[in-house]
């Protein structure tokens, strides 16, 4: 284990001017608050945060840095608070730590939470002050350095996780060094005899061209001394890994990959990557299509590098990185590089917004937070980010614009701005008319052709491969829809108002808005529109005077609205009824009263409805009415057949406590008792479970249908509001079948 001294000295090797004070005191007080801890290899605990300081100490971080980095677990498993840390080593240090600690617990409770939630948290987390993030990877590398004394059942969790997350965040701010450790031990952890397999490939290749690589780095040199330009160059090989994923993602054998082995050329400045790259290419021929130009279009996490291929000394493909010592030490060391983590201005954020790309995509999928409607969007949008190639495209004017490999014109429309995406209804690639689903390829120029009279298709979210094209997409299609039903809700209210003698304006059901519990006009509208307000409930908000017209239950209540196809919709559309002409304005409802009634009834076989659904008949011819809650998705295949639809409403009597079938889905953790504790909470409740369907199974997680028998809508809101508090429950859902 480092001594204390050594750590000290470690940091004033890069940093002659750090705070010794503060690193000896974060030493002493951390390694008394562990005290006699210690972890899964029978190590004192506190030889781990003393290891991701070290790691953190090989980047050149600052004092504060290293300092959060020996105490980042002290909140969590120990007696010290965070004012204690405040008072002893100040405010910045105590927020890193804070913040560390709180993506501890978020590690705990990954078996409960689902991934995309995680990596909304950790990225909110990060976004205040990178350093919690560089903390974090040192943290977790040295954690799966240390895998093997995991127990085997987390072993492949933390790993498959790592691999997922934390090592494309780590390529993502460009700390290339630590993505590769981190692929290469999860990939032997999760996939050890294909590892040893490629492991020992590499061996036996660099053994058998051990001459001829020395023979083409001599010929590289001679041709570099001959130009006067100063170059190191040294060879390097794939990571086992990154074989493993070019084999698997292009269906080739190990034997059919021709960069296995490349070279890089690390010179003194910029003007002499280019007169490198000249030397190379009049040299040898180049291989079409390999050449990439990362210096003027730096990667999104300001990796920058001239990659190209050469058929080079005895005819074999050599691949080679040009690049400058600085240029090297970012594309090891990313955002961790950067000049602001030296002499003390690590708390400066905005200058490394300002210095570093890498942190302004980290800011920017950030707000995507407020764009996506849930964490399942979030992280769709955030891994289309994390694990794509990129093509670099070009406005008409010259703006660059990265994209994910694959983006169509739609993707390059959204990434100028959301607004010129929404207008859009054709582009021009490279001066040509082109189809709005073609993939761009780099150096495109694409020119967008907009209509502001244009709302994007709904089919283009099939399409688009970009997150924020998704989101936005999915936007204005919501808007669109809203909209619609607003207008149909317009009609509808105006009509009752005129049934009531009375004058729609929209001033006057604007200062009503408390009334109905919506915050504007267009809400109000909507929710009629939609069946979830009766319009009489709107001109009662402005008139209270005007009687309420609906049909009275036998408890004297008003009987729900019918839905879209009741009494509400009949003022918009006109269906046969049976056995007559087509019906126009108001007709009679029938009452339904349940499975004893007097008309013969059954439920929706997929899901039930509930006394308080807004619900629909479906005449069966010689069997009866089928009655289908006016959100199932079963009622399109009816969409073709008008004479077959029936309004009906609910008449029960509640006194009589009926049930009424529905059907729920409940994600639950896969642990004993879980199944016991969901059925003792519907039991409490006085449901009926009909049956019990286990539909799939994982390791962490049970989806299990219930169908039950319930009293009414509100009954069931209730047991699906116990089962979401519940400690062992994810998620819960009604079917409607």
């Amino acid at each position: 284990m480092m001594r204390q001294y050594e750590l000290v000295e470690r940091v004033k090797a890069y940093n002659p001017n750090a705070d010794e004070a503060l690193l000896n005191r974060a030493y002493v007080y951390a390694m008394k608050a562990h005290g006699t801890q210690t972890r899964a290899s029978g190590d004192p605990y506190f030889s781990h945060p003393l290891e991701v300081a070290a790691i953190l100490t090989d980047l050149r971080l600052d004092d504060a840095t290293i300092a959060a980095a020996l105490l980042h677990d002290t909140i969590e498993d120990t007696d010290a608070t965070r004012d204690e840390i405040d008072a002893l080593f100040g405010p910045q240090i105590g927020r890193l730590v804070e913040g560390l600690t709180k993506l501890k617990k978020l590690d705990l409770v990954t078996k409960e939470a689902a991934q995309a939630e995680n990596l909304r948290r950790l990225l909110l987390a990060i976004a205040d002050d990178v350093r919690v993030l560089l903390v974090k990877l040192a943290d977790r590398l040295h954690n799966v350095r240390t895998l093997h004394f995991v127990p085997a059942s987390k072993r492949a969790r933390i790993a498959q996780e790592t691999l997922d997350l934390y090592a494309p965040l780590a390529a993502r701010m460009g700390m290339q060094a630590m993505r590769e450790e981190l692929e290469d031990i999860c990939f032997k952890t999760l996939f050890p005899d294909a590892y040893d397999t490629i492991v020992g490939r590499l061996n036996r290749l660099a053994e058998r061209n051990a001459a001829s690589i020395q023979e083409i780095q001599s010929a590289f040199e001679e041709r570099f001394a001959a130009a006067k330009i100063e170059a190191q160059i040294t060879g390097r090989a794939k990571r086992p890994y990154s074989i493993w994923r070019k084999m698997e993602r292009k269906s080739v054998a190990f034997e059919q990959l021709s960069d296995i082995f490349a070279f890089r050329v690390n010179v003194a400045d910029v003007p002499n990557c280019y007169r490198a790259l000249g030397v190379l290419h009049t040299g040898w021929p180049t291989v079409p299509g390999r050449f990439k130009d990362y210096i003027s279009t730096p990667k999104e996490n300001d990796y920058r590098s001239i990659h190209t291929t050469i058929v080079g000394p005895d005819h074999q493909r050599v691949e080679l990185q040009i690049r400058t010592e600085a240029m090297h030490r970012f594309a090891e060391y990313g955002i961790a590089a950067h000049a602001l983590y030296k002499d003390g201005l690590g708390g400066d954020r905005e200058g490394l917004t300002r210095e570093s790309r890498a942190y302004g995509w980290l800011r920017r999928t950030v707000e995507l937070l407020a764009e996506g409607d849930n964490p399942e969007e979030f992280l769709e949008h955030t891994k289309l980010e994390l694990f794509s190639d990129q093509v670099f495209c070009f406005t008409p004017k010259g703006r660059l614009i990265a994209l994910p490999r694959g983006a169509t014109p739609i993707d390059f429309a959204y990434a100028v701005h959301t607004s010129v995406g929404n207008g859009c209804v054709g582009a021009k690639v490279n001066g040509r008319t082109e189809s709005l689903v073609k993939a761009l390829s780099n150096g495109d120029e694409v020119e967008i052709i907009r209509s502001d009279a244009q709302t994007p298709p709904a089919a283009w979210e099939a399409v688009v491969v970009t997150g924020k094209a998704r989101a936005a997409i999915r936007r204005a299609t919501r808007s669109a829809v809203r909209a619609q039903y607003a207008g149909l809700g317009r009609q509808i209210v105006q009509r009752a108002f005129e049934r009531a003698g009375k004058t729609f304006a929209e001033e006057r059901l604007r200062a009503s808005l408390h009334r109905l519990a919506r915050t504007s006009v267009e809400d109000v509208l909507a929710a009629v529109g939609r069946g979830e307000m009766h319009s009489i409930d709107v001109v009662r908000s402005v008139y209270p005077e005007v009687r309420d017209e609906r049909p009275q239950t036998s408890q004297g209540m008003a009987a729900p609205a019918s839905g879209w196809f009741g009494l509400e919709r009949a003022a918009s559309l006109r269906f046969k009824a049976p056995g007559g002409e087509p019906a126009d304005g108001e007709r009679p409802s029938i009452p339904i009263r349940g499975l004893r009634g007097d008309l013969p009834v059954r439920f929706a076989p997929d899901g039930g409805a509930v006394p308080g659904d807004r619900i629909v008949g479906i005449l069966d011819p010689g069997q009866g009415i089928t009655i289908y809650p006016i959100q199932s998705p079963a009622l399109k295949d009816f969409d073709d057949q008008p004479e077959r639809w029936l309004d009906v409403r609910w008449d029960v009597d509640l006194a009589k406590r009926e049930r009424f079938p529905v059907r729920i889905t409940v994600t639950s953790l896969n642990e004993p008792g879980s199944l016991a504790t969901i059925a003792n909470i519907i039991y409490a409740y006085e449901a009926n479970i009909d049956d019990v369907h286990m539909v799939s199974r994982s390791p962490d997680f049970h989806d299990i249908l219930f169908d039950l028998g319930v009293f009414d809508a509100k009954h069931l809101g209730a047991i699906i509001g116990d089962l979401r508090q519940a400690p062992v429950v994810s998620n819960v859902e009604r079917v409607n079948g």
